[in-house]
């Protein structure tokens, strides 16, 4: 007997994997859990039923969220890191020798023990000196705080169930005030190809722009995800993504990547012309 996994991307649309093993099944006070493994993504997590990470593309998610702010400043070294349980932002961060601090803030621990034990891949520098793993509300725990890091990386779920108040002006306020004078925000920002999706990418940008001074979107293309194409944005005190790029700064570290590149990193932010609409019309 064949088992599928199947997400619903739209209500008439679904996406499919074969399931060679059901590896993993529990239920936190937040989310349904589950890791399966397939002979084409290897190992995937799912959280309530979406798809979250797979070993196959995985990379490419977690260059793009990290290695686009550290080539626009490459001396940041105070990161906070909110969401993220499977590990993997974390790991493409401790590549940097410079970055002194790496706090991880994930409201669900079971998703962080269920990857420690499952997802390697990912979860392989959670033990790195420099993180800080911290089992609470990521909204809670940026409250208060002032001029505390140079980075912070919303590596958010959609905004339903735990990760819904990550797509808040408060909570974008609360980052503003969290971060150094020269400070970037990269967040989750959905997709724009699906109507529901699209209204949340719309909603996530119009907030941010009250909120920074430079705000930008770029994409990156991920195969597991709803269309495959998706977005994050970049909000800045001071740098331009592109405009402040540093290049050979960046290149001089010698971080071998499978996705990201300098030329990527300007490419990305090069729109499509219904993306660019999209953003420009709020009444849209």
């Amino acid at each position: 007997m064949n088992f599928w996994y199947y997400e619903n991307h739209q209500d008439t649309v679904t996406f499919g994997i074969k399931v060679d093993k059901h590896l993993y099944t529990n239920k936190s006070d937040f989310q349904q859990i589950d890791i399966f493994e397939n002979d084409v993504f290897g190992k995937f997590m799912t959280l309530d039923g979406l798809m979250m990470v797979t070993e196959k593309d995985e990379f490419i998610y977690h260059d793009m969220i990290t290695h686009i702010p550290l080539a626009v400043n490459p001396n940041i070294k105070r990161v906070l890191v909110i969401g993220g349980g499977d590990g993997g932002t974390v790991r493409e961060l401790t590549r940097y020798k410079h970055i002194t601090k790496i706090d991880m803030v994930e409201i669900d621990e079971l998703v962080v023990k269920a990857s420690i034990e499952h997802l390697p891949i990912t979860s392989c520098k959670l033990d790195d000196k420099r993180v800080n793993l911290y089992y609470q509300d990521g909204l809670e725990f940026v409250k208060g705080k002032e001029n505390e890091y140079d980075l912070i990386l919303v590596d958010s779920t959609d905004p339903i169930g735990p990760g819904e108040g990550l797509f808040t002006r408060e909570f974008y306020r609360d980052c503003y005030k969290a971060l150094s004078e020269d400070g970037i925000l990269i967040n989750q920002n959905e997709s724009p190809y699906y109507e529901s999706y699209r209204h949340e990418m719309k909603r996530a940008n119009e907030k941010i722009k009250e909120v920074f001074d430079i705000v930008n979107v770029y994409q990156f293309h991920m195969p597991t995800y709803p269309s495959g194409h998706w977005l994050f944005g970049f909000a800045s005190k001071t740098y331009h993504p592109i405009k402040d790029l540093k290049k050979d700064i960046w290149e001089n570290f010698g971080i071998k990547t499978k996705y990201y590149n300098t030329d990527i990193h300007v490419g990305s932010f090069m729109l499509p012309t219904y993306v660019k609409e999209l953003l420009e019309d709020e009444s849209k």
